[in-house]
């Protein structure tokens, strides 16, 4: 193999794929990335067997062929190289690859591209399309909930369904829910439902860098996978077997209590309590006071203390309907929720101190919070 590229865009895609190398395999092929020609481009390709991430880059090929090198080697060597063209010339002999590019020449012993996994290819026939941009949307409003134990696997999933003509995302740790849904343009020809790694999805929003193209989803039949399939970026991931939770349920039918409030300034409160209530569990208390009379307007108190730190109260101005309510949360749950939401004002619903609350954006019906209170320590 033998070919040219430009040292930005293959610094670009080496980036791109070295999130998905596996770090703790016992076979040495998962640390290294797959260098390939494929079509008039060069193909980068790395996987940990539960995800893996292909780039394809613009390059002068010479003479196809294909090898595998150590990721954290030529990840630092290309992220080193002056900005020019990088001549990449493969030995099939002795499975080494030469680095070029200006003054720099380097030798990296390789592995045979034979001994890497084969990627998946998309039936592209079969795809859903879905807005780059809408659905990096909804993924950066769920992803936040899921669990982080690998213990409950079924919780370190984004549930992703389809209810009528809508795309459904949902994820939880057990303490809460992020919901978020998208009106289709078209509707897939059979039913679909799958537990996707919140992981991949997370890579897929951080790689999907063009807003205005066409993300194609792909379910091959019987392979447990899923594949996004973009024009340069293409990325696989094994699904979670297990059932999620009837989220449905757990969504209170009806609130008692309703405050409005700007999201920026219930947002940099929250921060503010976060800083003692961290000391402390995370637990920052709600005291919810509707207006009693003109002396007394509707206020929002949240408060946090520590043994160790202190404690702090913040005032946030609210419009409130309803009764009364102390009510304790994680504080930094509630923080997580208000930076994906991007409307002005934000509806904080509740119930009762030992009820679900509901936090959404205001004038925005495509997105729900869930989130269960704490315990009240007085």
């Amino acid at each position: 193999m033998k070919v040219i590229v430009k040292q930005d865009q293959l610094a670009q895609g080496v980036s791109t794929v070295s999130r998905a190398v596996s770090t703790r395999s016992p076979l040495p092929v998962l640390a290294n990335i797959l260098l390939q020609t494929d079509d008039g481009r060069l193909k980068l390709s790395a996987t940990n067997l539960e995800m893996g991430i292909s780039a394809w880059i613009g390059a002068k090929v010479e003479q196809p062929g294909s090898l595998t090198v150590p990721s954290r080697t030529f990840v630092d060597l290309v992220s080193n190289l002056p900005s020019d063209d990088v001549t990449l010339t493969v030995d099939e002999r002795t499975h080494t690859l030469n680095v070029h590019c200006g003054t720099l020449n380097t030798d990296i012993k390789g592995i045979s591209a034979d001994e890497f996994p084969p990627m998946p290819e998309p039936d592209l026939s079969a795809s859903i399309p879905l807005n780059v941009a809408n659905f990096k949307e909804m993924i950066q409003e769920v992803v936040f909930a899921a669990s982080r134990e690998e213990s409950r696997p079924n919780l370190t999933g984004v549930h992703l369904s389809f209810e009528g003509d809508y795309l459904v995302l949902a994820a939880t740790d057990g303490y809460r829910i992020s919901i978020a849904k998208a009106i289709m343009a078209q509707k897939p020809a059979q039913k679909i439902e799958a537990l996707i790694p919140a992981r991949a999805l997370a890579e897929l929003a951080r790689i999907a860098v063009n807003g205005d193209e066409t993300l194609q989803m792909v379910f091959p039949a019987g392979r447990g996978q899923v594949i996004f399939h973009l024009h340069d970026v293409e990325l696989v991931s094994q699904l979670i077997e297990g059932n999620f939770p009837n989220y449905a349920a757990i969504i209170p039918p009806s609130f008692k209590t309703r405050t409005v409030l700007s999201t920026a300034e219930l947002l940099k409160a929250c921060r503010q309590t976060e800083i003692i209530a961290r000391e402390g569990s995370y637990i920052a208390r709600l005291d919810i006071q509707p207006e009693s009379s003109a002396e007394k307007p509707s206020q929002l108190e949240i408060s946090a203390s520590s043994e160790q730190t202190g404690s702090s109260e913040v005032m946030v101005d609210a419009s409130i309907d309803g009764t009364p309510l102390l009510i304790a949360f994680n504080v930094r749950f509630l923080r997580e929720v208000l930076e994906v939401i991007k409307t002005p004002n934000v509806v904080l619903e509740t119930n009762a101190a030992n009820s679900p609350a509901m936090i959404r954006p205001v004038g925005d019906e495509s997105f729900q919070h869930i989130i269960m209170p704490m315990n009240l320590q007085r």
